[in-house]
C-alpha cells in the first residue's frame, strides 16, 4: 500500500511540474534574458528532492521534461529540458547532501537553478556547433540567481507543510 501511495504522489507531482512548466510558458517575462524563466517546475523538483531523495526526484523531472515534450510538441526543447533537469537534480542532490549545513534550500535550489543553465547552455553550443553561446552564460546565472531564491524559498514552505501532513508518505518526513 505504502509503494502504491508514494506512486500515486510522485505520478501528481509530475503532474504539477508539467501544469507548472506550461502556466510558465504563457507568462511574458518583459526584460533583458530571452529565454530566461521563473523556473516554476523546479519546486517539485527540490520538494521531491527533500521528501523523497534523489532517485525520484531526477524521475520527475525526467517525467515532467517528457510530459512537457508530449504536450507542447516542442521536441527541440526535449534536449534543453532533460539537459537540464539531470544537471539541475545531481547538483542540488550533491550540495543537498554534501552541504545542507551551510546551505538552506534557497543555496541548494541557486546551485541547481546555475546546474540548470549550464547544462541548458551546453546543449545549445553542441547543437549549434559554436561555443561562443557560452557568453550569454552571465546573464544567464545572474536571472538564476533570483529564480533560483524564489524557488527555494517556496520549496522550504510546501515542504514543510507536506512532511507535516502526509507522515506516512514521505520517508524523510516529519
Amino acid at each position: 500500500m505504502h509503494n502504491i501511495k508514494k506512486t500515486i504522489f510522485l505520478s501528481l507531482l509530475v503532474s504539477v511540474g508539467l501544469a507548472l512548466s506550461i502556466f510558465e510558458t504563457m507568462i511574458p517575462l518583459p526584460f533583458i534574458a530571452p529565454g530566461a524563466k521563473l523556473g516554476l517546475s523546479n519546486i517539485i523538483i527540490l520538494i521531491t528532492l527533500v521528501v523523497f531523495g534523489f532517485t525520484e526526484s531526477l524521475m520527475v523531472g525526467v517525467m515532467k521534461s517528457i510530459t512537457f515534450t508530449l504536450a507542447t510538441g516542442s521536441v527541440s526543447s526535449l534536449f534543453y529540458s532533460l539537459t537540464g533537469a539531470v544537471f539541475s537534480c545531481i547538483a542540488m542532490y550533491l550540495v543537498y547532501r554534501n552541504l545542507s549545513n551551510i546551505f538552506s534550500l534557497i543555496g541548494v535550489s541557486i546551485f541547481g537553478a546555475v546546474a540548470h543553465n549550464f547544462g541548458q547552455i551546453l546543449v545549445a553550443s553542441l547543437m549549434m556547433k559554436n561555443m561562443k553561446i557560452f557568453s550569454y552564460l552571465p546573464v544567464l546565472l545572474l536571472t538564476g540567481l533570483f529564480t533560483g531564491y524564489f524557488v527555494g524559498l517556496t520549496s522550504i514552505y510546501i515542504s514543510q507543510n507536506l512532511k507535516t501532513h502526509f507522515k506516512d508518505i514521505f520517508p524523510y518526513g516529519g
